[in-house]
């Protein structure tokens, strides 16, 4: 029993911290996610798609912390019963997903790793057995080294971890796994590879007459985007770092859009509050969310390949050649 023990707790801690870490740098993609979940056609349970991100958070942060917790041996009977709760909560989502076909993408881990509904519930059903195993057990966890070590280790943790959350909500996150990172292709993303999807497939870029601008754009060299997936919830003080950067852009040749999926009566009433010197193409909102977490935030191409990405908080850090 003591060896079955050692065994659950070492790959149920490395699971759930390898889980927790890779949303952990990018939380607004577990928000947007919980947004798909709290839906209409989902769950039904829209009066909590204001709290998403709050909501994403604190799980993340438990999830990880309890990782941690778990691997150093802190509170082994808290951590164990915290644990068990968790993954309940994630057994009947992916259960759900994959009964009903909703939320495809759980987002379990993050854009890292991409499973499949069912396969995404088999690995939790796993995941429960070991846990149960621990509850049983979790007599036989001791503490890492002492346990004056596995306490502070797990109160360091998570205010670093804290922090990280910080700064990638004022940044960008710290690691991008989406298709849209930077050095990606984006042409090279849409493309199939034998049966194998392709990782975009919802690029499309369109004018206020109708004008399909998709191509024009990833042929371009010099091409800078302003995103925002919906002006009406956007950072407006953005568009005053933006206005300021984007009238250097074109000065040194490049050809601005902003994208968004906002009517553009929405951004001819920023355009014109902050002067703003180019136009607006319209995208999907999905896909502008999983293009760049800031809202607004820039992005630039050079024939379709990603340059460079930034938050509106670091636009102007942006140097042209």
């Amino acid at each position: 029993m003591k060896l079955l023990v050692h065994l659950s707790r070492l790959i149920v801690s490395i699971t759930f911290i390898f889980s927790g870490f890779v949303k952990l740098v990018d939380p607004l993609g577990s928000a947007y996610k919980f947004q798909e979940y709290f839906g209409a056609d989902v769950l039904n349970l829209e009066f909590l798609i204001p709290y998403a991100l709050p909501f994403s958070i604190i799980l993340i942060l438990a999830e990880i912390v309890l990782g941690v917790m778990l691997l150093v041996g802190y509170l082994p009977k808290l951590t164990v019963w915290s644990l068990l709760a968790i993954i309940s909560i994630f057994l009947f989502l992916t259960w759900y997903s994959a009964y009903y076909n909703k939320v495809t993408d759980c987002g379990c881990f993050g854009d890292a790793v991409k499973l499949s509904t069912w396969g995404t519930f088999y690995k939790n059903i796993v995941l429960i057995v070991f846990i149960l195993i621990l509850v049983k057990g979790y007599k036989h966890i001791m503490p890492l080294f002492n346990l004056a070590f596995a306490k502070w280790t797990t109160f360091l943790s998570f205010f670093i971890f804290l922090y990280i959350v910080y700064y990638v909500l004022i940044h960008l996150p710290i690691i991008d796994f989406r298709p849209y990172a930077i050095g990606k292709n984006i042409p090279a993303e849409m493309e199939y590879v034998g049966n194998k999807e392709p990782a975009i497939h919802d690029f499309f870029l369109e004018a206020e007459d109708g004008e399909e601008l998709t191509n024009a754009v990833l042929e371009a060299d010099r091409i800078m985007l302003v995103v925002s997936y919906n002006l009406n919830v956007s950072d407006k003080e953005g568009f005053t770092v933006i206005k300021k950067t984007t009238d250097e852009a074109l000065k040194s040749g490049y050809k601005v859009y902003a994208l968004s999926a906002s009517m553009n009566e929405d951004f001819m009433e920023i355009k014109d509050e902050y002067d703003l010197n180019f136009e607006m193409l319209f995208g999907d909102e999905t896909m502008l969310k999983t293009i760049i977490r800031s809202n607004p935030g820039i992005i630039t191409l050079n024939k379709g390949t990603v340059m460079g990405k930034w938050s509106w908080t670091d636009a102007d850090e942006i140097t042209f050649n």
